[in-house]
């Protein structure tokens, strides 16, 4: 009874003891034969073992290029320190090369033609492209870029545009198309078909096309449809191109490269590599690219010759007709796809979101996460950038709003037709709200007139839900900035400033002259009218021109100086115009204010924040409470971090800026050419709005920690314009102190009068 009991209980556990023992005896086992194996090698007779070579680990050889190296690091200590300039990007470092470089041989005929419709098809999908010709028209089209040799001889022009790529592009690429101008190619196969291609190997693919009258074994790429070259290719050929261009007689410039090759590299053309196929379709005359329907013409790389613009633009138009189907069906296929492997997930088909592929809407964890809805009508829109509770819908919003009904309008009809054909009456509602995580949602109720086959109408309204999705993320390229430029602050100074100039003189001095900072300060004395009538008995800047000159003799090498201007309305605007003609155009003015405290990773950002000719900024400073208000007595806050519950990001304030004095003087001529000699206009302007309305560069707004200003009830000068006074009068409101501690002070000071 008792063994019974004991089995009945290890029952249970016996799969696991099982388990164990024949895990151990397998462990053991193979531990004995590994045992006995090394014993017998060790005890072989022979020479000592020696390492295999690398070529040999690599299982190929050829592969030392491509491995990694351990460069050990070594200082001679006779020699003194130099530091180590390091590159800005790490593919440069690692000698990493770009892609693919494109080069269009053009003619001075069709410069303004065919290369021209190049440019405008198919230029923008490549990363780098050149045109080279040999002699160039006197005026040459926007937007190209142009290498001209001094020689319309085919085969001098296409040894020189070989010479040219090589030097001065041989080291950057891996990968060398080159076509003619009478050449369509479809870029985006172009660009894949390198991707799976090897580049350890000299390529030369294309149309391979026979010599006249030479070996049949040889080929040539044919020219008119393009052909590429691998970077070793290039590299190995080099040398021999003088000798190419003075041994080898061709009238065609495509034949004399592909004999340089095949005699002195022994390579010759092939249109299939790796797998890869380089397809073409030769065009016949009068054809019409929309009814070619042929399955060699829909997967051509490359097609050749296109005689006019018109033709390149309409067969761009129908490979592009082409491309846009096929991408709609691989929607399709995923989609289904999706559907059917979310039916067997444990969600089943409740799991499947909408539109299917996107992103699920984004769920809130608290009421602060909630994303709100703009209410919109085909007229107005009811939520507005400056605050106002409705304004005119226009601009970009007009736009959005009219493809959207346009589009919604669209997807009834492609889905009920031809039972029903919908027209829009009116837009009764509209709402869009923006969603990170998936893009722009909206939901639309549409007053809509169904007409069916027969002719009968009627009037219904419908709610449709639409989402614009988020596409693909692109890396916009943006000129290099180095972090060593000088930036010039600017601080205009008016009476009502002078009790706040000893402390940003002082910041100043601690963050910028202490730590040898590349900046430099002008100041900028505004005197009223009043002021400056007297200012040979009572100087009211007087003071401030005294700590100046104790920096000045605090710090030998730094100089201060200051512009002094009589004037009633300080426009910011009038202010930059005499700042302006006093500095080089290359300077880099830092606009700032009196309350600002000035860091030096502030004036990095700076610095990276604005490009010239590109990009300007405007910070928006953190601005702190009241802290009559908002500590009430307490103690204030003493760690680093909490000023950012202890203020606000002031988004009415536009003093501080930073730009070019390049870039102002272009949108400032504008200006003058706009207004004329109505100076009473720049009244009602900030430097801001000079280059939201007079240039095309980039306005970077975005706020900025690191410029954290002391809470002041600054003063509204009321002779500004309406807008410029009541922007400041709301950055004073704002500025006091948050909801809560305002509703806390009118609740305590309640609580002290019922008392």
């Amino acid at each position: 009874m008792r063994l019974g009991a004991a089995l009945g209980a290890l029952r249970p556990a016996l799969p696991l003891l099982l388990g164990l023992s024949l895990g151990c005896s397998l462990s053991l086992l193979r531990a004995s034969w590994s045992h006995g194996a090394a014993q017998e090698r060790c005890l072989a007779p022979g020479p000592p073992a020696r390492a295999a070579p690398p070529e040999a680990a690599q299982g190929r050889p050829g592969h030392e290029d491509f491995r990694p190296r351990i460069v050990p690091y070594y200082r001679d200590p006779n020699k003194p320190y130099k530091k180590v300039l390091r590159t800005r990007y790490i593919q440069t470092e690692l000698g990493f090369h770009e892609r693919l470089f494109v080069a269009v041989l053009t003619s001075k005929a069709t410069l303004n033609t065919l290369a021209v419709a190049v440019n405008k098809t198919v230029a923008h999908h490549f990363p780098r492209l050149l045109y080279f010709t040999g002699l160039r028209s006197a005026k040459v089209p926007h937007g190209m870029v142009l290498v001209a040799h001094g020689d319309e001889r085919p085969i001098w022009l296409m040894y020189e545009t070989m010479n040219y790529i090589h030097q001065h592009f041989g080291s950057d690429y891996d990968w060398f198309y080159i076509m003619q101008d009478d050449t369509y190619a479809q870029a985006e196969q172009v660009k894949a078909l390198v991707t799976h291609l090897s580049i350890n190997q000299d390529v030369y693919l294309g149309r391979a096309e026979e010599f006249i009258g030479g070996d049949e074994q040889a080929r040539y790429c044919h020219g008119g449809f393009g052909y590429l070259l691998s970077r070793s290719l290039l590299l190995k050929l080099r040398p021999h191109l003088d000798s190419c261009r003075n041994e080898i007689l061709s009238v065609r410039p495509d034949e004399w490269l592909g004999r340089c090759i095949i005699d002195f590299l022994g390579i010759t053309c092939v249109s299939q590599l790796q797998g890869q196929h380089y397809r073409t379709y030769e065009l016949a005359k009068n054809t019409e690219p929309e009814k070619e329907e042929e399955e060699d013409f829909q997967a051509a790389l490359a097609v050749h010759p296109v005689s006019d613009m018109t033709l390149m633009y309409r067969l761009h138009k129908q490979f592009s007709r082409i491309q846009l189907d096929r991408v709609y069906q691989e929607i399709q296929d995923l989609q289904m796809q999706i559907r059917n492997l979310t039916a067997l997930t444990p969600a089943g088909e409740a799991g499947v979101t909408w539109p299917v592929g996107i992103n699920a809407p984004f769920l809130p964890k608290s009421r602060f996460e909630v994303i709100s809805w703009d209410y919109f009508t085909e007229q107005h829109l009811f939520s507005c950038p400056d605050g106002s509770p409705k304004c005119e819908l226009s601009g970009a919003s007009k736009a959005d709003v009219s493809e959207i009904i346009e589009s919604a309008v669209e997807q009834l009809n492609r889905l009920y037709q031809p039972l029903l054909r919908f027209s829009k009456r009116q837009l009764l509602n509209g709402y869009r709200r923006f969603d990170p995580t998936r893009g722009m949602e909206y939901t639309l109720d549409l007053l809509l007139e169904a007409a069916t086959q027969k002719g009968h109408s009627h009037v219904l309204a419908k709610r449709v839900s639409l989402v614009r999705p988020l596409s693909k993320v692109e890396i916009i390229p943006m000129p290099y900035v180095t972090e060593a430029t000088r930036v010039q602050l600017v601080l205009p100074l008016t009476v009502q400033d002078l009790d706040f100039v000893a402390n940003f003189l002082d910041m100043f001095a601690m963050n910028t002259l202490d730590t040898h900072d590349n900046a430099l300060l002008t100041l900028l004395f505004i005197y009223h009218p009043y002021d400056a009538q007297r200012v040979g008995q009572v100087d009211v800047f007087a003071g401030v021109k005294a700590m100046v000159g104790e920096l000045e003799k605090r710090y030998a090498e730094v100089k201060i100086p200051w512009i002094s201007v009589k004037t009633e309305v300080p426009s910011q605007v009038k202010l930059m115009d005499i700042v302006s003609k006093k500095h080089p155009v290359d300077t880099l003015f830092f606009l700032a204010s009196v309350w600002t405290e000035i860091n030096m990773e502030f004036l990095n950002r700076c610095r990276m924040n604005t490009i010239s000719n590109w990009q300007v900024f405007f910070p928006v400073h953190f601005q702190e409470f009241n802290p009559a208000l908002v500590y009430r007595g307490e103690q204030t806050a003493s760690s680093n971090t909490d000023f950012l519950r202890d203020g606000h990001f002031d988004r009415h304030s536009f003093a501080e800026a930073c730009f070019y004095n390049s870039d102002y003087m272009t949108a400032r001529t504008k200006l003058a050419a706009d207004i004329l000699d109505r100076d009473e206009v720049l009244e009602s302007m900030e430097v801001f709005d000079v280059f939201l309305h007079y240039s095309g560069l980039h306005l970077f707004r975005a706020v900025e920690p690191g410029l954290v200003q002391k809470y002041t009830l600054r003063s509204c000068n009321p002779r500004l314009s309406e807008e410029l006074y009541h922007r400041c009068v709301l950055s004073n409101l704002e500025g006091l102190a948050s909801r809560s501690h305002l509703a806390m002070a009118l609740f305590e000071q309640e609580q002290a009068n019922s008392t």
